[in-house]
């Protein structure tokens, strides 16, 4: 198939704006909390008819300083409940939000600011405050530096206390739904991110629709999420905007590194993340068995999930033997996996990469189903995702209600709706070029099935080209071997040599269990464990893992493992955890050539 659509379920608002939520939600649930904020170690609710009161409050002092409709501000902070309450109080005061991640340097915090022409920014902390402050010069536009854990939000609900309801409301009014909500910065592979601008629109038609196809996990009253995304993201800003629109109750965290205390405190009823943190839970777990003599008891709970959950896609379903051991190991294994990850829910949304056929067939086989999903930040998030009652593993879902998704001649994914951003900002050049002919060019390539369902199958410039002229899709064989609870990123190479290789890191979080495991000393390093015979066979398996997904002439020959992971402050990934393949491959040619030279 080479187009497919689906009828809009949610009828986008023909003026107004996103401030239309939280009053909707103050005037029909006046007393259901929409958001918990985390007080020390408990969960505090706060209510519609609260979050709507300090939302005015905030956006009477951004008013009372001079932050005028249209006027950009930037957001640089963990996600928290300050990112949501702040997000809503610039839109009030008729302004436009650039989230800026909070891990950005100096020299990306002025290309943000400056080419946003934001005229205040919020830091969430000191160190973030003097980031800004050590780029000011550079911002003439820039009047104002806020820092959240410095009482920012008490200063504007000081500063603006003069002000009436009516004012902020007056104010809320003036945006349009085709008025810019945000400019978000990609955080891009190559050159200076562009700002994408995402219009209230985009918005509603994003967040309207998946909310109205996926109702049954969006239940007022009951249902619940924690956000552990990063908001500057435009994944984490759908789960934020989808939360107040049906409304759901909201929580926010901004350390993962006890996500499970985490989950297990606050029970979401649905759980949002990337395709690492399910990786994560499901090694962790694994490892723990294996450390409590129970390894072989996991794995074969393991592989019932998966056949279990294989069997629901034939036309008899799971038989009679294959049903009482996956009862069985309910009881053993998999209510205690679900207590993991908060013990109230059934669905989790996965998107930013693939999640992998085995991985969706274990968590739907354990009873809780991840529904992947895909989408880019010129989609305002996801333009497909799997319905909660239809899903198909290894897909990533059918299109946006609403939106229309196209293969083109050349296998690349073209995609048309209203959720579509409104351009780059004051970039008309790179926006011509980005939708030509009516139609937003992705750079995936993609397939649809003849139910309409989408599979990412690589990046359109992405693909390697052999010195035997074959064709290989990086993102199938890396998905498979980075799924390996010892390997934490995996790179193909291979462009122009005579067949594939890899550069390959490990996990750090993980290595120091295997290592114990496995009689090494303790604080062995990664770069002294690359040569470890044990290490090595383990890495091979991977590998082997990885060529079983593609043919011989796609499999990966030879890997390197490199001495340390690749992260963003090494330059190699982007802050959405996409790989700057040309720096990796830059700073690594040494590396490279030793897969070519040995």
């Amino acid at each position: 198939m080479r187009e497919f659509s689906l009828p809009a379920l949610y009828e986008v608002p023909a003026d107004g704006n996103l401030t239309d939520l939280i009053h909707r939600n103050a005037a029909q649930h006046p007393d259901v909390p929409v958001i918990a904020r985390k007080r020390g170690s408990r969960w505090e609710d706060v209510t519609a008819t609260a979050f709507l009161g300090e939302v005015r409050a905030a956006a009477k002092g951004l008013i009372a300083a001079g932050v005028q409709p249209g006027d950009r501000v930037g957001l640089m902070s963990r996600t928290r409940y300050e990112w949501t309450l702040l997000d809503f109080a610039i839109w009030s005061a008729g302004a436009v939000t650039v989230p800026v991640y909070e891990t950005s340097s100096p020299e990306q915090i002025a290309w943000i600011l400056g080419d946003s022409g934001a005229v205040g920014c919020f830091g969430e902390t000191a160190v973030h405050e003097a980031a800004v402050e050590s780029v000011r010069d550079r911002l003439p536009e820039l009047k104002h530096i806020w820092q959240i854990e410095g009482g920012a939000v008490e200063h504007l609900r000081s500063e603006g206390a003069h002000l009436t309801d009516g004012e902020v409301d007056e104010r809320s009014a003036m945006a349009s739904a085709d008025s810019p909500a945000t400019i978000v910065y990609t955080s891009g592979t190559t050159g200076r991110p562009k700002g994408c601008v995402l219009t209230h629109r985009n918005f509603f038609a994003e967040c309207g629709n998946i909310v109205e196809r996926l109702r049954p996990l969006f239940r007022t009253g009951d249902a619940s999420v924690l956000l552990f995304l990063p908001v500057a993201h435009v994944f984490g800003r759908l789960v934020e905007i989808a939360s107040v629109l049906a409304p759901i109750k909201l929580g926010h965290v901004a350390d993962i590194t006890n996500l499970t205390d985490e989950l297990a405190s606050f029970r979401p009823t649905m759980v949002l993340g990337v395709p690492r943190v399910f990786e994560k839970v499901y090694n962790s777990a694994r490892a723990k068995a294996q450390a409590d003599g129970k390894g072989k008891i996991f794995d074969k709970a393991a592989d019932t999930a998966i056949a279990y959950s294989r069997a629901l896609d034939t036309p008899s379903g799971p038989s009679l033997g294959l049903k009482f051991k996956h009862k069985v190991f309910d009881r053993l294994v998999f209510s205690k996996l679900r207590t993991v990850l908060g013990g109230r829910g059934e669905y989790a949304i996965s998107g930013g990469a693939p999640l992998g056929e085995r991985l969706g067939h274990f968590y739907r086989g354990i009873g809780f189903t991840v529904l992947e999903g895909y989408g880019l930040t010129e989609s305002c998030a996801a333009t497909s995702f799997n319905p909660w009652d239809r899903q198909k593993i290894g897909t990533v879902g059918q299109p946006l209600p609403g939106s229309v998704v196209r293969i083109a001649d050349d296998g690349e994914v073209l995609l048309h709706g209203e959720h579509l951003f409104a351009g780059y900002w004051g970039n008309e050049a790179a926006t011509a070029e980005a939708m030509s002919d009516g139609w937003f060019h992705t750079g995936d390539i993609g397939t649809l099935d003849e139910d309409g369902y989408l599979a990412i199958t690589g990046r359109k410039k992405e693909i390697i080209v052999t010195a035997g002229g074959k064709n290989v899709a990086p993102a199938v064989i890396e998905d498979r071997i980075r799924a390996h609870a010892l390997i934490a990123e995996c790179m193909v190479v291979g462009d122009g040599r005579p067949f594939v290789g890899a550069l390959i890191t490990l996990d750090e979080e993980f290595l120091p269990r295997w290592a114990e495991d496995h009689g090494k000393p303790a604080g062995v390093t990664p770069a002294e464990l690359a040569q470890d015979p044990e290490l090595l066979a383990a890495v091979q398996q991977a590998v082997e893992d990885g060529n079983a997904a593609v043919s011989k002439a796609e499999s990966v020959r030879k890997f390197r493992i490199l001495p340390s992971q690749f992260t963003e402050e090494s330059g190699h990934v982007t802050p959405s955890l996409k790989l700057k393949r040309n720096v990796v491959a830059k700073d690594y040619a040494h590396e490279i050539e030793a897969i070519y030279s040995a």
